[in-house]
C-alpha cells in the first residue's frame, strides 16, 4: 500500500465515528441500548453502510477526494461535474460491496473491502437471509437521486422507496433470522411510510437542494406550485397538501404495524420503536400546524417512548 493510500485509509477510519454519530438524528433509535451488543454492532454496520451511501449520493462526505482515492474511483478534480463524480463514487462503493461478499464467504481469498464501513459488513456474510440485493438497492436509490428530482405520482414515489427505504427493514428482519414473505410485506409498508414522513419533515431542505418529493399530481390537486415550497412559511394550500400526504403515510404505518405482533422479546421492542418513530414524527408535523416550511418538525422523545410502549403492548 502506498503512503497516499495509507493516508486515505487513516482519514476514512477517523471519519467513521462522525458517520455513525448521525444515528442520533434519526426519528427512531437505530441500535438502542436494550439490545445485545452483537445486535447493536450488526445494526450499526448496516446503518453505517446506508449513511455512507447516502452521504456519497448527497455530496455530504467529509472527505470526498479521500474516499474516492481509497475506493479507486476518479477524484472530483478528475471528473467533469459533481453528478459524474457521485455516480463514479457509487459505482466504486458497489465494487467494494462485491468485495464484502467475496471475502466474507468461507475459504475466500478475495480482496478485503477497502472502506472501513464496508469491512464492518463482512461478519454478516454467510447468514442465511443476508444477501447483496438490499445493499445494492440502497446504492441504486442514490443513483436515481442523481438524475431524478421530481415524482409525478405517489406510486412513483413508493417505487423510489422500494430502493431507498424498504431494504433497511428487510435487512433488520434478515439479521434477526425472522424473514418471511408476510413480515417482508408489513416491513415494506412501515419503511415506505417512514420515508414519506421524512420527506414531509424535510420539504424545505429538499427544495433548497433542488429536490421535491411531494408528488406533482398531488401538488396540482391542491394548487401548490414549486414556488410555494420556497416560501418561509406554508400557506393553506401547502398545509392541506401536507395533511393529505401525512394521512397516506399514517395509513401505511397502520397497515404495517401488525409486524410488531409477529415477533417477541427485544426484537418486538425494536420494531415498536421504529414504528413509534413514524407516529411521533407525524404528531410533530401536526403540532407544527403542518407548516413544514417554517420549521423542521422533530418527534418528541417522551411521546415516542410512550407510543413505543403502547405498540409493544398491543403488538401493532
Amino acid at each position: 500500500m502506498t503512503v497516499s493510500a495509507r493516508s486515505s485509509v487513516r482519514r476514512q477510519e477517523a471519519s467513521v465515528g462522525d458517520t455513525l454519530d448521525k444515528a442520533a438524528r434519526e426519528n427512531f433509535p437505530v441500535a438502542p441500548g436494550f439490545l445485545p451488543a452483537a445486535w447493536r454492532d450488526d445494526l450499526m454496520a448496516v446503518y453505517g453502510f446506508a449513511r455512507l451511501v447516502d452521504d456519497a449520493g448527497d455530496g455530504d462526505l467529509a472527505d470526498p477526494a479521500g474516499t474516492a482515492e481509497l475506493l479507486g474511483a476518479p477524484t472530483p478534480s478528475e471528473q467533469s461535474d459533481d453528478t459524474t463524480f457521485r455516480l463514479g463514487l457509487l459505482d466504486a462503493l458497489e465494487r467494494d460491496l462485491d468485495r464484502v461478499f467475496e471475502s466474507g464467504m468461507p475459504g475466500a481469498v478475495g480482496e478485503r473491502p477497502r472502506h472501513p464501513l464496508l469491512r464492518a459488513l463482512v461478519p454478516l456474510v454467510g447468514r442465511p437471509d443476508v444477501t447483496p440485493e438490499p445493499f445494492r438497492r440502497l446504492i441504486e436509490a442514490n443513483r436515481v437521486d442523481q438524475t431524478v428530482a421530481r415524482y409525478r405520482t405517489f406510486d412513483d414515489l413508493v417505487g423510489y422507496c422500494t430502493l431507498s427505504a424498504d431494504p433497511v427493514g428487510r435487512l433488520v428482519l434478515a439479521l434477526a433470522g425472522v424473514s418471511t414473505p408476510q413480515r417482508i410485506v408489513l416491513s415494506d409498508r412501515i419503511c415506505t411510510a417512514l420515508q414519506v414522513i421524512e420527506h414531509l419533515q424535510d420539504v424545505a431542505e429538499d427544495f433548497a437542494n433542488g429536490r421535491i418529493y411531494l408528488p406533482a399530481s398531488d401538488m396540482a390537486r391542491f394548487r401548490v406550485t414549486e414556488a410555494d415550497l420556497g416560501r418561509s412559511s406554508a400557506d393553506d394550500r401547502v398545509r392541506e397538501l401536507v395533511v393529505f400526504e401525512a394521512g397516506r403515510a399514517r395509513t401505511l404505518l397502520d397497515h404495517g404495524a401488525p409486524l410488531v405482533g409477529t415477533v417477541r422479546g427485544r426484537l418486538r421492542l425494536l420494531l415498536a420503536g421504529f414504528t413509534a418513530g413514524g407516529y411521533a414524527a407525524l404528531a410533530a408535523i401536526e403540532a407544527a400546524g403542518h407548516d413544514v416550511l417554517a420549521v423542521q418538525p422533530k418527534p418528541d422523545k417522551r411521546r415516542l417512548a410512550m407510543k413505543a410502549a403502547a405498540i409493544f403492548a398491543k403488538g401493532r
